[in-house]
């Protein structure tokens, strides 16, 4: 009976219709007639609500199901799916509101359906996380009734789900579709002319028209009597490892995610790309201290690491130590390696601090110091100034969009390799800027 209850809920047509009767009874004092006629519709009320409790409660009821993909793709959309069945003998109208993770902080959502006898509906939804973890779907409710509209009989299905939610997974699909079909220049990437060779020697064969005169082996030649050139391959299992900077500087959001993340969804696509390049992959984390480190490995399994590895990384308050950095790479990565370094500099004061521990990096490693444009200032420096007020703040805009200008001029003057970008081209950039050291053969 507790549980009758519990599951009971009176429609809004129930209400308005009482709330006729009761203006009726209130005519009533004044008009006789209205009276008995009154009664008559009271009856007819209760009769058709327990008409209306009975189809509801004598039968079957709702079956549903919410189906979730096994992670939610940080920044994309994720498509949630609802299953439901009608085992009623009728027609019936169903409300459905799930319970979605806290996160979204979405609190508005309804979905009305009626689905025939016998019937199966099927309805999903989008939603797009911008943080990184664990989400908690609770329960899905199902409320029904019928024709008569009297009563809902609630339906509860399904227990607390944890989703987790992966760093860009989806757009790292998407890039890596794209460089196997060799259309790079439909996502922003440039071609990259090669200069010169690689040195990994393959094999020595016969001339053949076409050939690089440059590569003829002339002892070969001689000892064969023909023409004989060496060929080359491209290198290939260079280590290359993802630096990410989760100090306080890159918690700045930007259309809903903070710089961490775009750093987090482009190293993995870019570890994506860097393994499917026959190269080795591997991550480093830090702040204060190294959070985490992953030793480059060229095994494809890396990229389920990587994933695990860039899932549980958070901002941090205190200020990164690029001295500490210098003295870890020192000792832990002996081999000269492709640093990817994402980080973000608000002034050139921050910069020059940081400058000699970036340039005695850069002496025994192939550094890219990538970090990015406030594409929000861009809104107020092409805004039309309204008053002097205005004018100060698109004046002072200008002058911190010039210094990163001037950061970036910096640091190639000192030798380092430097990606400045805006955070939604960060995946598409850092790719080209690989692809661009590997065509040079710098590495």
């Amino acid at each position: 009976m507790l549980n009758f209850f519990k599951s009971l809920y009176l429609n809004q047509r129930f209400f308005y219709a009482i709330f006729v009767i009761a203006l009726l009874f209130l005519f009533s004092y004044f008009f006789d007639f209205l009276f008995g006629f009154t009664w008559v519709l009271s009856l007819l009320l209760l009769l058709f609500f327990l008409a209306d409790l009975v189809s509801l409660y004598k039968n079957n009821q709702i079956n549903a199901e919410r189906i979730l993909p096994q992670k939610f793709s940080n920044s994309d959309e994720n498509d949630v799916e609802v299953i439901l069945e009608n085992n009623y003998g009728f027609s019936i109208y169903v409300e459905i509101i799930d319970e979605i993770p806290v996160q979204f902080q979405k609190r508005d959502f309804f979905k009305r359906l009626k689905i025939a006898t016998g019937a199966t509906e099927k309805f999903s939804y989008s939603l797009r996380p911008v943080e990184r973890g664990e989400y908690f779907f609770g329960k899905l409710n199902i409320y029904s009734y019928t024709k008569i509209g009297l009563a809902k009989r609630k339906s509860i299905f399904g227990e607390q789900q944890m989703l987790k939610v992966y760093p860009s997974f989806i757009q790292m699909k998407k890039l890596d579709f794209l460089a196997i079909d060799n259309r790079l220049s439909q996502a922003g990437l440039k071609k990259i002319r090669r200069i010169g060779h690689t040195m990994e020697f393959e094999q020595i064969k016969e001339y053949v028209p076409g050939d690089d005169i440059r590569t003829i082996n002339w002892k070969a030649t001689a000892k064969h009597g023909d023409l004989m050139v060496n060929q080359f391959q491209d290198e290939k299992a260079q280590p290359i490892y993802s630096i990410i900077d989760t100090g306080r500087v890159m918690k700045m959001p930007f259309n809903g995610l903070s710089l961490l993340d775009y750093a987090i969804n482009s190293s993995l696509a870019f570890s994506n790309i860097a393994l499917k390049k026959k190269d080795k992959v591997g991550l480093i984390s830090f702040s204060a201290k190294i959070e985490s480190i992953l030793k480059a490995n060229a095994k494809l399994s890396q990229l389920q690491q990587i994933m695990e590895r860039l899932y549980n990384i958070n901002t941090q308050f205190p200020d990164s130590d690029f001295n500490m950095l210098y003295s870890n790479l020192r000792k832990r990565i002996t081999q000269r390696s492709l640093l990817m370094l994402y980080t973000n500099f608000e002034h050139i004061s921050a910069l020059k601090r940081q400058l000699p521990y970036l340039q005695a990096i850069n002496k025994k490693h192939v550094l890219v110091v990538i970090f990015f444009e406030n594409t929000e200032l861009d809104k107020i420096i092409t805004s039309k100034p309204d008053n002097t007020t205005d004018m100060a703040h698109q004046v002072i805009a200008e002058s911190f969009t010039h210094d990163k200008k001037l950061m970036a001029a910096e640091l190639r003057k000192h030798g380092i390799n430097t990606l400045l970008t805006k955070p939604e081209d960060l995946s598409i950039n850092a790719i080209n800027k690989y692809l661009e050291i590997k065509a040079r053969g710098i590495l």
